[in-house]
């Protein structure tokens, strides 16, 4: 599956929603604190388990259409990622990944405004960047995460706090030259495991 398919997937779905009448749509924003899996040099040497995690930011829109006390919310989010780690020549790099991401979420509302949800996150890799270091190929641009967590509705804004973490291993390989002529090449794992925090308003829809 590619980005442009991803994309209109996720617009028709969202139009449908918008279509309903018991269906919400808005905008929605955040922070992260992220990490990736391991980094192994071309020597299989593990430098370091995992990766130093840093902030990240994501932005996007989503859809919710209300089935009594279950929900359905489809989202469509640019992700920005950032994880830092050491490599066998001493130095720290750091590693950012840039992501569209589509969960599909499916809540369940408990009392008052709090509800919690799961579901799957496909993800479409749009970057890959080792500072520092030449990118050579990742194994799959498209995989599949899985997000679960709890959110506030208060009004039109909501509040919620999810914890995302990929399903399979994702390898990205990087070759960093060196002044003598010769390469390491790194192969790091770059499935996404990230906590975020996310804003939301609700621009259309009633409270459903």
């Amino acid at each position: 599956m590619n980005k442009r398919i991803l994309v209109l997937s996720m617009a028709l779905l969202l139009t449908a929603f918008y279509a309903n009448a018991q269906s919400g749509f808005g905008i929605k924003g955040g922070l992260s604190y992220n990490s990736n899996g391991k980094i192994s040099d071309d020597s299989d040497t593990f430098i370091e388990n995992e990766g130093k995690g840093k902030s990240g930011y994501n932005v996007g829109i989503y859809g919710k259409i209300g089935l009594g006390p279950i929900y359905l919310r489809p989202e469509l989010v640019y992700t920005k990622t950032t994880s830092e780690y050491e490599l066998n020549t001493g130095g720290t790099e750091d590693y950012k990944i840039a992501r569209l991401d589509m969960p599909v979420l499916v809540g369940l509302k408990l009392i008052g405004p709090l509800s919690i949800f799961a579901g799957p996150a496909f993800q479409y890799t749009l970057e890959n960047d080792f500072k520092g270091i030449e990118y050579d190929r990742i194994d799959n641009d498209f995989t599949v995460g899985f997000n679960f967590g709890a959110g506030l509705e208060l009004g039109r804004l909501g509040l919620d706090v999810r914890y995302e973490r990929g399903f399979n291993k994702n390898e990205s390989t990087f070759i960093e030259n060196n002044l003598g002529g010769s390469n390491n090449e790194y192969r790091l794992d770059s499935r996404p495991e990230q906590v975020i925090l996310s804003l939301s308003y609700r621009l259309s829809g009633g409270k459903k």
